[in-house]
């Protein structure tokens, strides 16, 4: 029995901003580069519905729990969470939901492959993940929900290694995460 495609979550095409305004907002973004706070912890059900715990256990295994990276086939484990910076997301979607991104963590720190190379290891909690070389690019329903403007930007080669879209990690040690926990750069790969 075919089962029909729930619909994903959709973005307002009026909060959707031109890229001047996008491109402005760069100018005042100066993240910490060392140590940073979880904002955000956001699971993809398989409904299309997202939840935002205030705390989950993560895991090798499992990455968070319940998210669609467990359901995928086969699982890429380079992209096993989805890390994403929350004041350019709070930026982009311009007053829409955060859930919108997809992305499991919402985080407070410089994501820039300069501060964050490919081997490097942040402390979330009790949790230990290091990011990944997969890049992290936006897509079809990035621009549905955001707008093209806001794909191109975060395409634009001048801002690529600002990984404004975000990074993809991978979970080296199990532990718990919790929104506010701090974040610690342990190790620059």
């Amino acid at each position: 029995m075919n089962t029909p495609a729930l619909p994903q979550p959709a973005g307002d095409a009026a909060r959707h901003l031109a890229s001047a305004a996008l491109e402005s907002g760069l100018a005042a973004f100066a993240p910490p580069r060392d140590a940073g706070t979880l904002v955000l912890i956001v699971s993809r059900r398989e409904d299309g519905r997202r939840e935002t715990p205030e705390y989950a256990p993560i895991s090798a295994a499992t990455g968070v729990p319940g998210d669609a990276w467990l359901r995928k086939v086969p699982q890429k484990i380079d992209a096993q969470v989805s890390v994403m910076n929350a004041d350019v997301a709070r930026w982009i979607a311009n007053g829409q939901p955060l859930t919108l991104f997809g992305d499991n963590l919402f985080v407070e720190l410089d994501l820039s492959v300069a501060n964050l190379p490919p081997g490097s290891r942040l402390r979330v909690g009790s949790a230990l993940l290091e990011v990944t070389p997969e890049p992290h690019n936006g897509c079809a329903k990035f621009r549905q929900r955001f707008g093209d403007a806001a794909l191109r930007l975060t395409a634009d080669p001048r801002f690529r290694s600002l990984r404004l879209r975000g990074l993809y990690a991978r979970v080296v040690a199990d532990g718990e995460i919790a929104c506010g926990d701090a974040i610690e750069v342990t190790h620059r790969g």
